[in-house]
């Protein structure tokens, strides 16, 4: 995992426990879900840690998921991943985000938006 002012990133790699079509040998689609809700949260704590006047402990204590929208646009066939997540916008109490994942080929396989509290 890396974070950095610009967002947040990390790269996994295919396993048997995370195919979801066996036939194509393809990531589940709960996988994909959740791998891009965990970036997008991650990129709305990089919103957080950036507020100087932010209490960091308790403000992180609230930061949840409020919605999230995920695209599926191609089969997640590969051996490795990587999601990225960054800020489209931030406020007092939410933020919003979004993600990507792609495969090793670098092929788009899903987007998402995400929108958490923060505060």
């Amino acid at each position: 995992m890396d974070l950095s002012t610009a967002g947040a990133r990390a790269t996994f790699d295919m396993r048997d426990e995370l195919v979801g079509n066996t036939a194509r040998g393809a990531l589940h689609g709960g996988v994909i879900s959740a791998t891009l809700d965990l970036i997008g949260g991650m990129a709305a704590m990089i919103a957080v840690a950036d507020d100087p006047a932010a209490d960091l402990v308790q403000r992180l204590k609230v930061l949840g998921t409020i919605d999230i929208r995920i695209d599926y646009l191609r089969p997640g066939i590969g051996e490795h991943f990587e999601a990225t997540g960054s800020i489209l916008r931030s406020g007092r109490r939410v933020a919003v985000t979004r993600m990507e994942l792609h495969n090793d080929a670098g092929t788009l396989i899903a987007v998402g938006t995400g929108t958490y509290i923060i505060g």
